[in-house]
């Protein structure tokens, strides 16, 4: 297989749930934001709206907030997420959905249009990739309207001046990884190539 700096970053990367507490440097964070603002989007909208919170209290509330909102199907023995970097669904003793990044990420889309969630999708994994390159930690939290559904959520987009037309669709969480052992891959399941 053909090989560069690109694809051996997306061979690489994998969600980190596990951070130190101290908050990732400026430029790096910067770096990844470019990264998501310059993802695909479609029709060329640029629709994507970016809410960088690095307050531990808010990121906290909205993490625990998402956890007991979150519908998510206990592991099993044999069926889990993670043994190395466990989730909310392979550890119920984890509080936050939120793992204690330091930096947390919400991407909005616009409510009225189709391909909002597609859009910030593009973005994470853009932002990811960028993560990964830089040895920063990320991880992927597919749903975040959730983490906004009680009156402290509901406070919180109040305050961050989030505009009414949009909704919350994801969060990219950054931080250092707390231990120096990356996750090793899962092995890819046979099958899911068909050539044509």
């Amino acid at each position: 297989m053909e090989t560069n700096a690109i694809l051996e970053t997306i061979l690489h990367r994998r969600s980190i749930r596990r951070y130190k507490p101290d908050q990732i440097p400026e430029a790096a964070l910067d770096a990844i934001l470019q990264a998501g603002l310059y993802a695909p989007s479609a029709g060329g909208r640029q629709g994507v709206l970016f809410v960088v919170s690095q307050d531990a209290e808010t990121n906290d509330r909205l993490g625990r907030i998402k956890k007991a909102n979150s519908r998510v199907r206990p592991s099993t023995e044999t069926a889990y997420i993670s043994r190395e970097q466990p989730s909310i669904a392979d550890d119920p003793s984890i509080q936050s959905a939120f793992y204690g990044a330091p930096t947390v990420v919400t991407l909005f889309g616009p409510k009225q249009f189709l391909y909002a969630i597609n859009d910030c999708s593009v973005a994470a994994e853009n932002m990811m990739l960028a993560a990964d390159s830089l040895g920063i930690g990320s991880c992927y939290i597919g749903s975040a309207w959730d983490s906004f559904d009680d009156p402290y959520g509901q406070e919180v987009l109040r305050r961050w001046a989030v505009r009414a037309d949009y909704f919350a669709v994801l969060h990219v969480l950054l931080g250092n990884p707390l231990s120096e052992k990356h996750p090793t891959a899962k092995p890819r399941r046979e099958g899911r190539i068909l050539r044509v």
